[in-house]
């Protein structure tokens, strides 16, 4: 019985998977949805053991549906025999009619764009975390990271003092 609690508690404390870092500084998020992902076995058993990559990969949205593009998920060597697993390969995206009107609404209208931030378990799920999106241009790109450096100096100096 113990063993179970104690598995069950790390779920809990380290169910993020994998944080695409790169998307909050080359974009300013506006809005965050939760999606479902349609995956394969292997991929699932990738994903436990925290083989996925989504530094380069985006949201498509075709006849309706939302496909995630460009994630990549490396096979482990213990795959099954008879499957041919494909690393970057697009899954579909589970979000229900409503969101996913608002999403096609804000990227055809005013000219969003739609990136996965993060990939988390939740009850036993994988669930993706996406964004709706604007650009960042250089400027602000700096400007950000002069507060970011600013935020650090104060917490320094609070520490200290």
């Amino acid at each position: 019985m113990a063993d179970k609690n104690t598995k069950k508690k790390q779920e809990g404390q380290n169910s993020t998977i994998a944080k695409n870092r790169q998307a909050t500084f080359e974009y300013s998020v506006e809005e965050r949805f939760e999606a479902g992902l349609v995956l394969e076995g292997w991929e699932v058993k990738s994903l436990r053991d925290g083989r996925i990559q989504l530094k380069e990969s985006y949201v498509d949205i075709k006849k309706g549906e939302a496909w995630l593009l460009g994630a990549h998920i490396s096979a482990l060597l213990s795959a099954s025999t008879h499957i041919k697993p494909e690393a970057v390969r697009r899954k579909k995206l589970l979000l229900n009619r409503h969101e996913l009107n608002k999403l096609i609404g804000s990227v055809e209208r005013k000219g969003y764009t739609i990136i996965p931030l993060s990939m988390y378990w939740k009850n036993g799920r994988a669930k993706l975390e996406i964004g709706l999106a604007k650009g960042k241009q250089l400027h602000d790109k700096r400007a950000a990271s002069k507060d970011q450096d600013w935020k650090r100096e104060q917490a320094r100096i609070m520490k200290k003092g």
